[in-house]
């Protein structure tokens, strides 16, 4: 289990969009996400912590475990986060079982190796996003098998789904799939606090200040603008099939040293990692 003492020295994400960190800066300046935030409050403590993202947006569970696992596994990871399953339930035929049938051999396969597994569940998007409630039956069946295949294997599980705050629509960007800024912060936090890490606490839980949403016309404004914007778009690549992951490669493939530039740069900006130094074994 971990505990306050512990340090990490190689820290390797595996999973989709929202561990690439889609949402949470762009392709232009560069993204940053819950994965790279959570590297940053280990190399706090940890300066020679080493850190690699294998994630790929569009990803299906099946092709994480079949194109990064290996990877993953190469650079000897002693912790790892492995998140996937939102874009299999979002497909037509989604089967809960075959997605945990992937993260059991991830999970499996890592733990085996040494490495301190986490993961996440995911929270009910409803709020976020109204036409997502037809889903909500799958989260809840995904989510199950996440809590289970973790349990056997000894893995982390950091409960967003279990906090009403993780479907404030401040959490989410505007395509109302990934995480903003804030909400990329908060996953890393819910990673923090369930590895015990020094200066985690449950803060990420806590409700953000009331606001006033778009009633009447608005909202409908507001819905016609995400669906022209977001959702028409997703659903011509799915006809198409296509994936915004076609012909992408991880932003982060090999293990290299941590800086930390939200000490002395704005929450909101990426931070500096630096790649000038990669490792690949020992």
């Amino acid at each position: 289990m971990p505990g306050t003492d512990t340090s990490y020295l190689r820290y390797v994400a595996l999973g989709d969009s929202q561990t690439e960190g889609l949402g949470d800066g762009d392709d232009i300046g560069g993204l940053r996400g819950f994965a790279d935030r959570l590297a940053e409050h280990l190399a706090r403590h940890e300066p020679a912590l080493q850190y690699a993202n294998l994630a790929v947006r569009g990803r299906l569970a099946a092709q994480i475990h079949a194109e990064q696992l290996a990877p993953a596994l190469a650079l000897r990871p002693d912790l790892a986060t492995v998140v996937a399953g939102v874009n299999d339930l979002l497909r037509p035929r989604f089967d809960a079982d075959e997605v945990c049938t992937h993260l059991d051999a991830m999970f499996g396969a890592l733990t085996a190796q040494g490495a301190l597994v986490a993961t996440i569940t995911v929270p009910d998007l409803s709020r976020v996003c109204p036409i997502a409630r037809p889903l909500i039956p799958r989260v809840t069946e995904l989510n199950e098998g996440i809590r289970d295949t973790a349990r056997r294997h000894g893995v982390i599980v950091a409960e967003t789904a279990l906090h009403p705050v993780a479907g404030d629509p401040r959490l989410w960007s505007h395509d109302r799939l990934h995480a903003s800024p804030l909400g990329h912060r908060r996953i890393a936090a819910a990673l923090a606090q369930a590895l015990s890490l020094p200066g985690s606490d449950d803060t990420w839980t806590h409700p953000l200040p009331p606001q006033t949403l778009p009633t009447g016309v608005r909202a409908v404004g507001t819905e016609l603008r995400w669906a022209a914007g977001f959702l028409g778009p997703w659903l011509l690549r799915r006809l198409r099939g296509r994936s915004s992951g076609d012909g992408r490669s991880a932003k982060r493939p090999l293990l290299h040293p941590v800086l930390d530039a939200s000490l002395t740069a704005p929450d909101d900006r990426r931070p500096a990692l630096d790649d000038r130094r990669p490792v690949t074994d020992g």
